[in-house]
């Protein structure tokens, strides 16, 4: 039986691409892993030292506990996200499925505010609930819960800060899963919804009966971009705490503690090597992500389908 010739029309559509991915991805990745083998000792010569940066950064006090600080921040960050902005972002998907009136309207007011800049959206929300000049309290003020334990500076407190920062970031990017919940259900035929009206079914029923169970596979699209965008976010934190992620390293996170690490803080100068062993941790958590999804929902739902 003869071979069919390989197709070299399709490398040449894909070399450049590739080439262009390899030299601002690919390559810079793995230069960085490699540089987080070796420290600066004086004289500024790299020494290998294989994997004692990350030994150093789990084991040693001065680096695990501001480490393990960032992470389970970010695990809350995450948990957030996962708990309110994909299901709401779900929940609307669906309103405006069901063609109700003037829905590029409400489309367009959602999906505003993840266009904007993030530093403008720090900015504002600063505004908003600072305790000197903001909207806040005299808004709690006239809703009689001036006095309640809820009228606090909400930016400023440990306690509060970081869900106050992670409700502000589900607002900016809710408009996100919002589209790509509505790209899947305007995809399901309307013959299957007609069908399920004419039989009776509630709007309720025919939610859980037809339609989620023909988005599963978008919904753990959404899962796995939720869960790679917040342990790589840095941006808003940085925009409304700063590099120090106040107060008191209370919204610090993984992306805030690879900056600090890297570049330095006041008058702490930075690490590069021990900066890029934060990275390459960064880059480990998000692969036992993705593979847990490739290896376990995948899997999950070729056994719900076959």
């Amino acid at each position: 039986m003869r071979r069919k010739p390989f197709p070299w029309h399709i490398t040449a559509f894909l070399a450049p691409a590739v080439l262009i991915y390899t030299t601002f991805m690919i390559y810079p990745m793995v230069a960085s892993l490699d540089f987080s083998l070796y420290q600066t000792v004086e004289g500024g010569k790299q020494v290998f030292v294989g994997l004692g940066n990350y030994i150093k950064l789990l084991t040693d006090p001065l680096w695990s506990q501001p480490f393990w600080n960032a992470f389970w921040n970010n695990v809350i960050f995450f948990i957030v996200h996962m708990s309110l902005q994909n299901p709401i972002g779900l929940f609307l998907a669906v309103l405006l499925a069901s063609n109700i009136r003037g829905a590029w309207i409400y489309r367009t007011i959602i999906f505003t505010p993840t266009i904007l800049s993030v530093v403008l959206i720090g900015f504002a929300w600063k505004l908003i609930l600072s305790p000197t000049w903001g909207i806040w309290f005299p808004l709690l003020d006239k809703l009689g819960l001036g006095d309640n334990e809820i009228a606090i500076a909400l930016l400023g407190n440990e306690q509060s800060a970081l869900i106050t920062l992670s409700l502000i970031s589900v607002w900016q990017n809710i408009g996100i899963p919002m589209m790509l919940f509505l790209a899947a259900l305007i995809r399901i035929p309307t013959e299957l919804i007609e069908a399920a009206q004419v039989d009776g079914a509630s709007s309720w029923k025919i939610f859980w009966k037809i339609q989620f169970p023909l988005i599963i596979p978008t919904v753990g699209i959404v899962a796995i971009l939720t869960f790679i965008g917040n342990f790589n976010a840095f941006d808003l934190i940085y925009a409304t705490q700063g590099a120090l992620a106040g107060p008191n390293f209370s919204t610090d996170i993984m992306g805030t503690f690879f900056f600090r690490t890297f570049f330095g803080f006041q008058l702490r100068p930075g690490d590069p090597n021990m900066g890029a062993t934060v990275a390459g941790m960064m880059l480990l958590i998000i692969l036992v992500g993705v593979l847990i999804y490739l290896f376990g929902w995948q899997r999950r739902m070729e056994e719900v389908q076959f």
